[in-house]
């Protein structure tokens, strides 16, 4: 890299930090409101953990797990919404989720992040391998929550569960692949 290119380099940090900045806030105004299926501070932690894996250059597949997360987490809100707003229609749930995860998975396929040959783990893409899992455990660690709460007369057993229930498998499941991934 010579000097211009890496002034030029130093001079856009400022500005990229601004954009993240304004597009988190934004997206943390536009996505809070209270009583969602799955609370706004869980989103907001799967969403940092897909930037922070990324930014740090951890393997695909834990960041395909915390966008599957990421994605579970945006469905159920979704379908809590039309709920809440008496909106039916026959497979509303299959269509909501097929709807996210193509809109998720496409773009990825497209601008060539998921799809490389040469980028697998047990001969399948690293990004959707770790989306597939990271969608059913998240959705596995929300199901228990719900019905843990259901046995203990709609009351949590401590503070925090919902978030703990939800994230705890993801973090765990990142250490699990950083282990079986790493050089």
């Amino acid at each position: 890299m010579n000097k211009e290119q890496e002034t030029i380099r130093t001079d856009q940090a400022p500005i990229r930090k601004k954009s993240v900045f304004f597009l988190f806030i934004f997206g943390v105004l536009l996505l809070a409101s209270p009583a969602y299926a799955i609370c706004p501070l869980c989103t907001v932690a799967v969403g940092a953990g897909v930037g922070f894996s990324r930014y740090l250059g951890i393997d695909d597949t834990v960041t395909g797990l915390w966008i599957g997360g990421l994605a579970v987490s945006l469905i159920m809100w979704t379908l809590d919404w039309l709920e809440r707003k008496n909106i039916n229609f026959q497979g509303k749930k299959l269509m909501t989720a097929l709807a996210y995860y193509l809109f998720i998975i496409i773009p990825l396929y497209w601008t060539g992040l998921a799809g490389h040959p040469f980028n697998t783990l047990w001969g399948m893409d690293k990004l959707i391998f770790g989306i597939i899992l990271g969608s059913a455990f998240f959705l596995l660690g929300a199901v228990s929550y719900f019905s843990l709460k259901k046995k203990n007369n709609g009351r949590a057993h401590f503070p925090f569960q919902k978030i703990v229930m939800s994230i705890a498998p993801l973090v765990v499941l990142s250490f699990v692949f950083y282990l079986i991934t790493k050089n």
